[in-house]
């Protein structure tokens, strides 16, 4: 899933980037206020991570600007003495908080949670057919046997699982994938679908292509 983390602490940005970036999200990272607010205005974002207190436009007047636009799920990042900020944080439209110092296995959590509740899951669990995906070990299973897949290849599962029946557009698959630091070109999520097609081949559910439009995937 795509996620932006607006966070002015270098070592704790980069920290939340890396640790979100090995669940196999795309991270785009931003530690200016006014500039966090121009991408949210141009980028589509499955969940935003946003600190209050931030440089040239504070974490608050970002979220009142989003809320007025999107229910983008927002996880606020908030001092441990701030008991006033996330008051005024779940007012304004947070979706969660989280009190710093925190544990990053907690945000990891807290983040795999809300995404879930985004995509109208229940559990970290989907299955399809003889195919299923743990989304908080990040692991796969295919008729009852463990399947190996890189990050991006499990993300990519867990995309098109999130909704199955649902045809997913290039552009989209690229935008969910990839920061825009990296963001390929359109033959890299050819590339990864090929890849997942080879892996599931012989299984009950199958990646289709809709001419036209993109891919999805459902039961054979």
């Amino acid at each position: 899933m795509r996620i932006l983390v607006v966070e002015d602490g270098v070592d704790i940005g980069n920290a939340i980037r890396s640790r979100l970036s090995r669940l196999g999200h795309a991270v785009d990272l931003e530690a200016d206020g006014r500039a966090a607010n121009v991408l949210l205005g141009t980028q589509n974002y499955d969940l935003v991570v946003l600190d209050v207190m931030l440089p040239s436009m504070d974490g608050f007047a970002i979220l009142r600007e989003l809320r007025s636009r999107s229910d983008t799920p927002v996880l606020l990042l908030t001092a441990r003495s701030a008991v006033d900020d996330r008051v005024s944080g779940l007012g304004f439209g947070a979706d969660d908080y989280l009190i710093k110092p925190f544990d990053y296995r907690e945000l990891e959590a807290r983040v795999q949670a809300l995404l879930r509740r985004k995509s109208g899951q229940a559990s970290d669990i989907i299955q399809l057919g003889d195919l299923i995906i743990d989304r908080n070990n990040r692991l796969a299973e295919l008729k009852g046997h463990s399947l190996p897949l890189s990050r991006k290849e499990f993300a990519l599962l867990e995309i098109l699982l999130s909704r199955p029946q649902r045809t997913f557009s290039k552009e989209e698959l690229l935008n969910l994938l990839f920061s825009y630091e990296k963001e390929p070109s359109l033959n890299a999520v050819e590339q990864y679908i090929t890849r997942l097609r080879k892996k599931i081949d012989g299984s009950s559910v199958e990646i289709r292509t809709t001419r036209g439009m993109g891919y999805q995937i459902a039961s054979v």
